[in-house]
């Protein structure tokens, strides 16, 4: 072996230089937009698919509610309400926030439950309720005619449950009552029409299809 390689054998390999360690990243975090705990933060767990409504999204969108209650300032006084996914609890949470009398959170990660129940406790939420559980199965017990609002953000690919939430949520809110649905896409004036809703107001934000629909005016499907 040549003096040349055998230095070249006896050098110690270089290794790129391992890159600084990343920090750890801050816990997300959503605030509610409006009402008596407006700018409280409400902690985001870091679970697969979870996806708070944005906080643009929600602004708009209880605006647009707040028009249907007829009262300013955003309020939905006196409003019953179920967000039955609940994720983080900001659609329900915001809704107390602004007035409502009965907020019901379902939720059925039980750690997800857990960062509700904490959440309630440091808002001291009494009109909240919270219980783990089937969101559609909820809605398909509720009073026929009973809700002012239902929130409905379902896992986006979770497809096949979309339309039975849909019927669901058209048959539990009252007349003048309000269905609210994210989705990974727009739902049309004709799948909507089969089910009883029609399109009141929309909002494309990133991936985000916020939709708030109304009764059809003959009633469910």
């Amino acid at each position: 072996m040549s003096q040349k390689k055998a230095a070249a054998a006896q050098r110690p390999t270089s290794k790129p230089s391992p890159s600084p360690a990343r920090s750890k990243a801050l816990p997300r975090e959503v605030r509610i937009i409006g009402g008596q705990w407006k700018r409280s933060r409400l902690s985001v767990a870091d679970k697969p698919g979870l996806r708070p409504t944005p906080d643009r999204v929600r602004e708009t969108l209880f605006n647009w509610l707040a028009s249907m209650a007829g009262a300013g300032g955003g309020e939905l006084p006196g409003w019953q309400c179920v967000d039955a996914f609940a994720g983080t609890g900001a659609l329900g949470l915001e809704a107390a926030s602004r007035g409502a009398a009965s907020v019901l959170l379902c939720e059925q990660d039980a750690a997800l439950v857990a960062q509700l129940q904490a959440a309630k406790t440091k808002l001291s939420a009494e009109a909240v309720r919270i219980e783990r559980g089937n969101g559609l199965t909820a809605l398909e017990r509720t009073t026929a005619g009973s809700l002012d609002a239902v929130f409905l953000d379902p896992p986006f690919d979770n497809v096949a449950l979309y339309e039975p939430a849909l019927r669901a949520a058209a048959r539990a809110v009252k007349a003048g009552g309000a269905v609210y649905l994210e989705a990974p896409r727009r739902w049309n004036d004709e799948e909507l029409a089969a089910i009883g809703l029609v399109g009141f107001r929309y909002l494309k934000a990133g991936a985000v299809h916020a939709h708030l629909l109304r009764q059809a005016a003959n009633g469910t499907a």
